[in-house]
């Protein structure tokens, strides 16, 4: 790593050793979506894979989630791996030094999204319940979770992560000044090209110059300052860094190097790369970064034996039919109520919860939720991003689409901090097309 890292790694990242396809690779096909997008819609992997053909793509690379339950995994987890290799032997992907990405990232919906591709310490992270590390998740780890992403990564040579940590950065001075030079043509652009399926644009600058990078640690040490955050929170246990998306592919990177400590005591934690993982560092006060809810869909219950189950728990207010508009308003909303709604073929309802058990809706409908499956296996449950997915898949009324509002930004580092994480599945950092691409790599064996 470089020269620079011995400073970096005081703030719990380090500039990574940053791989990158070669000059002769169609970039929109090599770039793919994070792999638990479209879980429950085959079609877009489908349509990605006859885009990509037999071209070079990170599609080769991942393991989509939608692909999770074929019963192949073995050979997937197996091919991966040999596609890694065989993109480096045969120089398709390429060590293009060490250095941070400085990412623009355009949506059809959203403005502009900037982000700083870096590695970051897993030494500094931990996800477990309670935990006060630099670098903590931002929702409930789900342990079940983990065990078939540890498969795929533990024999990968190379990682293309989807993480995205969000910076508690008011004060704009870690990725904001890089943006300046950026938007006046004094960077190098590394990549600049339209994402598919009119996902947007993406383009990647190369940061290496000395300037640049003592930019970014002056504004590392303005954020990481302890007695301003000790006044602001209450507390003296630094929070840094917030994983705001991949919060189970970090905590898969975590659980490895965990392992990989306890097989091999003699093992150079300094150095080993292992120690760390490939991110998109993210200031949360950036106006390209939106929450929106994660929704729900149910499949094997209809609407009218869940609201039967919910009148069970909770005191309700049941309102029906609402309008496109009331729908759209709730998801954009952060109501002073718990509400949700509820989709079932070409209709909308809304739930008012009157006696909720958690402080989120997320929380208490999750917990209502946990309970109804394990008393009813015959019903299961897909975590969807974006209303007009969840309307497609609630067109069965067989199945059923939970529509949940969203959460502040304001309040987000001071919840996570007094409270801990969110419940699990509250929010997501765009909808799906806004989600982060696979493009940089790094190797960590």
């Amino acid at each position: 790593m470089c020269d620079f890292n011995k400073e970096f790694k005081k703030f719990g990242i380090a500039i990574p050793n940053i791989y990158l396809p070669a000059s002769n690779v169609d970039m929109q096909k090599w770039a793919i979506i994070a792999c638990d997008q479209f879980t429950s819609e085959k079609e877009y992997w489908k349509d990605a894979s006859n885009l990509v053909g037999n071209d070079p793509s990170t599609l080769n690379l991942i393991f989509p989630e939608c692909y999770l339950e074929d019963g192949d995994e073995e050979k997937r987890i197996k091919e991966i791996a040999e596609n890694m290799e065989n993109y480096v032997k045969q120089n398709i992907i390429e060590d293009k030094g060490c250095f941070f990405v400085l990412v623009r990232r355009e949506t059809p919906t959203t403005q502009p999204r900037w982000g700083l591709i870096a590695a970051i310490d897993l030494e500094q992270y931990d996800f477990s319940k309670g935990s006060t590390s630099l670098v903590r998740a931002t929702e409930g780890t789900i342990i079940e979770r983990i065990p078939p992403r540890v498969r795929i990564r533990k024999d990968a040579s190379l990682e293309f992560p989807h993480i995205m940590i969000l910076l508690n950065d008011s004060e704009k001075g870690i990725v904001e000044p890089l943006i300046d030079k950026a938007n006046s043509e004094s960077l190098e652009k590394i990549y600049d090209f339209d994402l598919m399926f009119g996902s947007g644009n993406i383009k990647g600058f190369k940061i290496s110059e000395e300037d640049d990078l003592m930019q970014v640690l002056n504004g590392l040490a303005a954020a990481g300052d302890i007695e301003k955050f000790s006044t602001l929170y209450g507390s003296k246990d630094l929070l840094m860094y917030a994983v705001g998306d991949g919060n189970h592919s970090l905590a898969t990177a975590k659980t490895i190097w965990e392992q990989k400590k306890q097989d091999n005591p003699k093992i150079d934690k300094n150095n080993d790369p292992a120690r760390w993982a490939l991110v998109e560092l993210n200031n949360i006060y950036d106006e390209g970064i939106v929450f929106e809810p994660i929704h729900r869909v149910l499949f094997g219950i209809n609407k009218e034996k869940f609201v039967e189950e919910l009148k069970k728990e909770f005191q309700i207010i049941y309102t029906k039919n609402i309008s496109d508009k009331a729908l759209n308003e709730l998801a954009e909303s952060i109501p002073e109520t718990q509400q949700l709604a509820l989709l079932s073929g070409k209709t909308s309802d809304m739930i008012t919860i009157l006696d909720p058990s958690h402080n989120l809706t997320a929380g208490t409908i999750q917990d209502f939720i946990d309970k109804l499956l394990k008393e009813n296996k015959e019903i299961t449950i897909d975590y969807i991003h974006g209303i007009e997915s969840t309307k497609k898949l609630a067109e069965d009324t067989n199945n059923l689409g939970i529509i949940l509002p969203n959460i502040s930004k304001a309040n987000f580092f001071e919840t996570v901090i007094k409270d801990g994480a969110f419940p699990r599945k509250t929010f997501s950092m765009g909808e799906a097309k806004e989600k982060r691409f696979y493009i940089e790599g790094r190797k960590i064996k």
